[in-house]
């Protein structure tokens, strides 16, 4: 699954270089655009025979216009996207390719401390393990989105690296291809990311994520470590809670409590208690506390860092356990949740009551599942930061 639904990009965070005077940073003439772009890279130390077959048949692409001006928000349940994300073939693929890769995720935890797992998990959610990889021309989606003047400030450094690579021989200008936002290859990163991290892992000289799913894992290990990855330590269990009167108020991320914490107010492990008791440990309730539950240790952090989706994040997580060796999710019987309407009034109702939710767009992230525990400990209800029908009315 090609990372088309992140906002903000996360895998570039750097900004860009200013744009040189003679040419616009963003809009205008787009050949006049490229000029600027040319002697930026060249200015970068790129020789200008490259920068200029690099750009030479750049050209708007309006279907990338298109895409980035209709991103959909992402409002499937935990349960659904879980498990038509988690499909009984990936798990297959899954475990044929940590298989046919030992040798290489050996290697990728040995360098870096990223267990095959949490890679694999990332590889085939998004792209299949290599199998949709996008179809949009790579150097023309950075050069549109670049020239585009929503989000320049992003993409710019991405189209210099994207010039850059054609340099090293680790991308063809009217060849590559990728997803519409620019990312390329079997893990999908964007150009920048490429350079800094790219590991050459079959030996061939070039670092190209497309065809080298050695290449892919190796750089996708590199990249997670620079996230801050903890090697040695876990990132995700499944738990059961006990019924009754549990501190509910206590759930969500950043919550200030340890496993061992958790242990003693009679938190259990089906697949297995991790060995580090006193790690910070979030416990999440995607769907409420009547739905599956999850400690969250600090690795989850890197998932957070790699897509800002709490859906996809804890999806991503959950996979890895899953070719790790943990059981399926208990389930459980969760509650209906709000529609989209019902959502954004609730936002509203939460704002205008000081709590900060972000957008009204009746998605429910971070800001709106904090603002709705507070609000369920107000009002004396079980403060797991599922909102329903119940609390929008009493509010």
């Amino acid at each position: 699954m090609k990372r088309t639904f992140r906002f903000a990009l996360l895998l570039s965070t750097i900004c860009a270089t200013p744009a040189l005077a003679q040419a616009p940073a963003c809009g205008g003439n787009f050949a006049q655009f490229l000029q600027g772009v040319k002697a930026e890279a060249v200015a970068k130390g790129v020789s200008e025979e490259v920068a200029t077959r690099a750009l030479r048949n750049a050209s708007i692409d309006n279907k990338v216009l298109s895409r980035d001006r209709a991103q959909g928000v992402f409002r499937q349940t935990f349960l659904e996207f879980s498990r038509r994300s988690v499909s009984s073939n990936r798990m297959q693929v899954g475990a044929k390719k940590m298989k046919q890769y030992a040798n290489t995720f050996d290697r990728a935890e040995t360098e870096y401390g990223v267990p095959a797992a949490v890679i694999t998990a990332f590889w085939g959610l998004e792209t299949d393990f290599g199998a949709v990889q996008g179809d949009f021309n790579t150097m023309n989606a950075l050069a549109t989105l670049a020239h585009d003047c929503r989000r320049p400030e992003l993409f710019r450094p991405q189209l210099i690296a994207a010039v850059e690579m054609v340099g090293h021989g680790d991308l063809d200008p009217n060849g590559t291809t990728g997803a519409w936002a620019g990312e390329i290859g079997q893990v999908q990163m964007l150009p920048r990311d490429i350079i800094e991290f790219g590991v050459d892992g079959d030996g061939d000289g070039h670092v190209n994520l497309k065809t080298s799913s050695e290449d892919a894992i190796m750089t996708a290990a590199r990249f997670i470590k620079s996230l801050g990855w903890r090697a040695g330590e876990p990132w995700f269990a499944e738990v059961s809670v006990p019924s009754g009167n549990f501190p509910y108020e206590k759930s969500g991320l950043d919550g200030g409590m340890t496993l061992n914490d958790w242990t003693a107010l009679g938190v259990t492990f089906p697949n297995g208690t991790p060995t580090s008791q006193n790690l910070p440990a979030d416990l999440l309730f995607p769907q409420g506390r009547n739905g599956p539950a999850f400690l969250a240790f600090p690795n989850f952090s890197i998932y957070l860092e790699w897509n800002q989706s709490f859906i996809y994040t804890t999806s991503a997580a959950y996979f890895a356990t899953r070719l790790a060796g943990a059981k399926p999710y208990d389930a459980g019987n969760p509650g209906n949740g709000l529609d989209d309407g019902a959502m954004k009034q609730l936002q509203q109702k939460l704002q205008a009551r000081g709590h900060d939710v972000g957008k009204i767009d009746g998605i429910l992230g971070g800001g709106t599942r904090a603002a709705v525990r507070a609000e369920q400990l107000h009002l004396g209800l079980p403060a797991d930061g599922w909102p329903d029908q119940t609390l929008l009315n009493k509010l």
